[in-house]
């Protein structure tokens, strides 16, 4: 599922209100959360460090044993590095001239 727009959602995590950007159903850039970048949802888990675990040669199942705390999941790191995927492809595509 794709969230194309970039409007300020609002929700109640437990008593505290929780503002934030979405970027996929499990990325999110909370303006109150680590300066606004790229985190899992209701996490301050930073997704570019999974992304660096997972080049450093994590597998997804240790980085979800390692971060249950966070309630990380597979299908959230999944997103995280289809959504990189789609990053790079993109600024690849619309910086490469024609010949």
């Amino acid at each position: 599922m794709k969230y194309k727009a970039r409007q300020l959602i609002r929700e109640t995590c437990g008593d505290t209100l929780y503002e934030y950007y979405p970027i996929g159903q499990y990325i999110v850039a909370a303006p109150g959360v680590c300066g606004g970048l790229p985190t899992f949802k209701f996490t301050r888990l930073e997704v570019a460090t999974i992304l660096d675990l997972l080049a450093a040669g994590w597998t997804v199942e240790r980085l979800v044993q390692e971060y249950a705390q966070s309630n990380l999941t597979a299908e959230a790191i999944a997103e995280a590095i289809r959504l990189a995927k789609e990053a790079l492809v993109t600024t690849t595509t619309t910086t490469q001239r024609p010949a």
